[in-house]
């Protein structure tokens, strides 16, 4: 089939596409134009003209005379004659094998095969997630059968041969497209793709060769794992299969909310109230820390509302390498809402000094607050 419609037109993609971008949007319009996927009555006329198209533009030497002469600079190279060409890289994606699947054996059903992974989720209060602890899980999974031993025969009968397949677990199939005539494999019927007849089932495993059991198993959850991060148990997912490796599990961390800390990467953060005399004449405090300990913080005299310390080497222990983050503790002026007759006549001696003048700030303490832990 010829087209003289403009190829890279066909294909949905412009004259500078790279490579990539032609590959992708060719086998997209492969898989939809595809006569053993799509029945419309000009499926096949569709499928044939993308297929020319891709052909010419894949080809950098074709590509090349195309752009600069069009059509007639292809003379006896055009798209037509190789129109089986590239039909090959979209079979594996369209119907899960390649056009050679069968001639040279494919991919043995009974091959092995690595186990599925599994996931869990653990619950750690922020102290744990900080410093790091040891937990103990349960979780289920697949083992070998305890009474066949993983062969799925009940103890004392016997396990054959298939006499279909030959013990490959997979027979060869006829399959016939527009474009050519195809073998694939596919599991066998008489065994179930297993290679083997079992002559009874095991009454542990009804035949499967694996029981579920609850595993238990003590993890160690690193320093500095936050909210939303997984732990890989590397080999203690499914079984794999026909002596492939095991999978692995996955264990998501859900960390619960702290009563006063807050995280901001590998740093603290603690909102901590002072009265008003401490921020004026400044003072010493206890402030407490995420190690159960509390730290001495110097307030200076004048210190005002929102005010950010920073306390190096109190924060979150950073994973894979040495050192803490840091606590950065916001300071709150607490104002009180009562007062006694002799703090309000101190605080009216002091009003009549400090004048009633309001000066307005260029900027607030949401914006001091954001410029001081980074955004």
């Amino acid at each position: 089939m010829t087209t003289n419609r403009d190829y890279y037109e066909i294909l949905g993609v412009s004259r500078t596409a790279t490579q990539d971008e032609i590959k992708q949007a060719f086998r997209k319009l492969a898989r939809q134009f595809h006569p053993d996927v799509n029945k419309e009555p000009d499926a096949e006329d569709k499928f044939k003209e993308i297929n020319e198209a891709y052909s010419v533009v894949s080809d950098p030497d074709k590509r090349a005379r195309y752009d600069r002469y069009g059509r007639a600079g292809l003379g006896d190279m055009g798209g037509n004659q190789d129109y089986n060409v590239h039909v090959e890289d979209i079979f594996e994606e369209l119907f899960g094998f390649g056009m050679g699947a069968g001639r040279s054996g494919g991919s043995r059903r009974n091959a092995p095969r690595r186990g599925r992974d599994l996931q869990m989720s653990i619950g750690l209060t922020f102290e744990e997630a900080v410093f790091g602890v040891e937990k103990d899980i349960e979780f289920d999974r697949d083992e070998t059968c305890s009474t066949c031993r993983g062969n799925g025969a009940e103890p004392g009968t016997n396990v054959k041969t298939c006499g279909t397949c030959g013990g490959r677990g997979e027979v060869r199939q006829v399959r016939q497209t527009f474009i050519v005539q195809m073998v694939e494999t596919v599991p066998c019927q008489a065994c179930q793709g297993r290679g083997q007849i079992i002559e009874k089932s095991c009454h542990t495993c009804a035949g499967r060769g694996q029981e579920r059991k609850r595993v238990n198993k003590k993890v160690s959850i690193p320093a500095g794992v936050d909210n939303g991060m997984q732990i890989r148990l590397p080999g203690e997912g499914q079984p794999g299969a026909n002596g492939g490796p095991n999978g692995n599990l996955f264990i998501a961390v859900d960390v619960k909310p702290h009563a006063f800390f807050k995280r901001k990467g590998e740093d603290i953060i603690l909102d901590l109230n002072i009265n008003i005399a401490q921020a004026v004449l400044g003072s010493e405090i206890h402030v407490p820390t995420a190690d159960g300990k509390e730290d001495v913080l110097n307030i200076p005299s004048g210190t005002q509302p929102g005010t950010i310390f920073n306390m190096r080497g109190k924060g979150v222990p950073r994973i894979r390498v040495s050192g803490r983050g840091d606590m950065r503790v916001i300071v709150n002026v607490d104002i009180p809402k009562k007062l006694s007759a002799e703090q309000r006549e101190l605080f009216d001696k002091l009003a009549k000094t400090l004048g009633t003048t309001p000066k307005p700030q260029e900027k607030g303490f949401l914006d001091w607050l954001n410029e001081a832990l980074g955004g």
